[in-house]
């Protein structure tokens, strides 16, 4: 008995060597032919390089046909993928930290000419004496003619401590001015603005997840809780395009404890697999919160979101988010440039991705398709209510996304920016105005701006003229247009008469977006966030909601049936919370 035992331990051991070597010869193979074929293809790539810089007919630059190659290569995986070259760095840096060394201010432009479209509060361009609609003239000598907001951004921008002279024209004057400004370090509030939008219910808004969202996030929400009157909170990630992880994980943390499983994420590389856990004290683990999103909530803000939502520790109030369940890091190249590439997919406290796209398997043209419904699979919340995987959050509450009229698009935006344009004439005329809890336009006011429009020969096509001209030159081609021209001009003449009333058949959100701007003026960012509150249907869907007990508690236990199989039933064990 011993003796065959023994027999069997050796042939066990035997076997499990055997495997070993093996996978190790495997493994040394597949390495070893990954490393000819990056080999033999670098090579490849060289030649065809050094062949075109020889004989192509004309000159060509191998630093840009290098660039387009790395550019295709890396577009071909997904789009968050990216070579960033040291010229660059500087703007990346921006995105992670919300810092960059400039004046501060926005510009656009307007026709062939640079203009202010709104210096930061408290920036150096403020300071100087900057006002939206002050034209660019020139730069450090260079004139700005010609050049685009790219080119102007980059002269702007340098070294804190460095100066750059700028030649101006202020709004309503036609002489020169020579402003000489010091640049700082510009820091871009990712909580511009947080206060109260009812007697009782707070509000904070986080528009991206750079560095300190989560100090900045909970620091606001202690100054809301010294009212004693607040009872909610609402979180607005609104177009927030997301982030840093850490940020993410820190914003939970001001709602949730120490030691709550916020994301895994898992990769092809064991190293970059992590848990990651909320790692302080939290500000509030029990007062109501609702969290606003839209398709624009993507990344970072998708894990607050879906984390909030599978704790069932608020409501989601929006519509459906981005869906980005895909994890970057980046890696230093040769030259000081960077890499930044996806090495992971996470996974929210019930287990699932709510990655929407699936670039690992692209179509035959090169496309790539949304996770089918039927492929979704179903999860549970803490308290069994039914999520989804594959394809962005699915907001507890869903509202229909506002819709403007193209009229009001056309009136805010280039070429011809018409309200911009008018609210800087409107500024000159008006040294002052109400705060923005009171400012209101009058309809003697908002008379004089359509007046304004129409004698700067605004011009718009709507959707309904668009379908028109389709319509003639397929009745062309097809040869009855001559049958049909009497209709067709008739069509195209009651259009027209029609759009004459446009003005005032969309005065309501004309009139908004006009005192937005207005606000904009003279109170920066803040006052018109604080202004666009007042009109904002979600924000009021939100309050309604935090002030109905009832209404919130049911959002978060009521289970509807799945509709989809469950992916793991073993995810369903609550609550997944990690001590340490």
């Amino acid at each position: 008995m011993i003796k065959r035992a023994l027999n069997k331990i050796k042939k066990v051991r035997f076997l499990i060597v055997f495997l070993a070597l093996g996978t190790y010869a495997f493994l040394s193979f597949s390495f070893t032919d990954n490393y000819f074929e990056i080999s033999k293809n670098l090579d490849i790539f060289s030649t065809v390089l050094r062949e075109l810089d020889l004989y192509y007919v004309d000159s060509i630059r191998p630093a840009d046909l290098v660039r387009t190659g790395i550019d295709a290569m890396l577009t071909s995986l997904d789009p968050y993928t990216d070579y960033i070259p040291e010229s660059e760095i500087e703007d990346y840096k921006f995105m992670t930290t919300g810092e960059y060394g400039g004046v501060g201010s926005l510009i656009q432009q307007d026709s062939d000419c640079i203009e202010v479209a709104e210096p930061y509060e408290g920036s150096p361009a403020a300071k100087a004496g900057l006002i939206a609609g002050d034209k660019i003239m020139s730069i450090d000598g260079i004139p700005t003619k010609g050049k685009n907001t790219t080119d102007i951004g980059k002269l702007l921008k340098g070294a804190p401590g460095t100066s750059v002279k700028l030649v101006i024209i202020h709004p309503g004057s036609n002489a020169s001015v020579e402003k000489t400004i010091v640049r700082e370090v510009i820091k871009v509030d990712n909580v511009p603005y947080y206060g109260m939008v009812s007697n009782d219910i707070g509000y904070i808004r986080l528009n991206e997840f750079t560095e300190d969202a989560g100090k900045n996030v909970r620091n606001a929400l202690v100054e809301l809780k010294k009212n004693p009157a607040l009872k909610g909170v609402i979180l607005d990630l609104r177009n927030n395009p997301g982030g840093l992880l850490n940020e993410a994980i820190g914003v939970v943390n001001v709602f949730e404890p120490k030691g709550q499983l916020v994301v895994n994420t898992k990769g092809r590389m064991k190293e970059w697999n992590h848990t990651d856990l909320t790692p302080g004290d939290p500000i509030d683990t029990t007062i109501p919160v609702a969290v606003l999103v839209n398709s624009g909530s993507a990344s970072a803000s998708e894990i607050v979101t879906g984390t909030i939502q599978d704790l069932d520790r608020g409501v989601i109030i929006g519509t459906r988010s981005y869906g980005k369940g895909l994890v970057q890091q980046t890696r230093p190249l040769s030259y000081d440039a960077q890499l930044k590439f996806t090495i992971a997919k996470y996974y929210i406290p019930s287990g699932r991705c709510i990655q929407a796209l699936d670039y690992s398997h692209r179509n035959a043209d090169g496309s790539v398709s949304k996770v089918a419904d039927s492929l979704k699979m179903a999860f549970r919340t803490r308290h069994g209510r039914v999520v989804y995987d594959g394809g962005g959050i699915d907001p507890d509450l869903n509202m229909e996304t506002p819709k403007f009229n193209v009229i009001t698009v056309k009136l805010e935006s280039s070429p011809q920016y018409t309200i911009f344009h008018y609210v800087t004439s409107y500024v000159l005329e008006h040294p002052t105005i109400a705060s923005p809890d009171k400012f209101s336009l009058s309809d003697e006011e908002y008379d004089k701006f359509v007046a304004y429009a129409k004698s700067q020969s605004f011009v718009y096509t709507t959707k309904s003229e668009q379908l028109l001209g389709q319509l003639k030159e397929s009745t062309q081609s097809e040869k009855y247009f001559d049958d049909l021209k009497d209709a067709y001009n008739k069509i195209k003449s009651d259009i027209e008469e029609a759009k004459k009333n446009d003005f005032y058949k969309n005065k309501k959100e004309i009139k908004e977006v006009l005192e937005s701007e207005i606000i904009s003026r003279y109170y920066y960012q803040k006052g018109r966030i604080q202004l666009d509150l007042r009109f904002d249907d979600e924000v009021t869907k939100a309050v309604d909601v935090l002030n109905n007990k009832s209404l919130y508690d049911s959002t978060l236990t009521t289970i509807v049936p799945a509709i989809r199989p469950f992916k793991d039933m073993s995810m369903t064990t609550w609550p997944p919370v990690h001590k340490g």
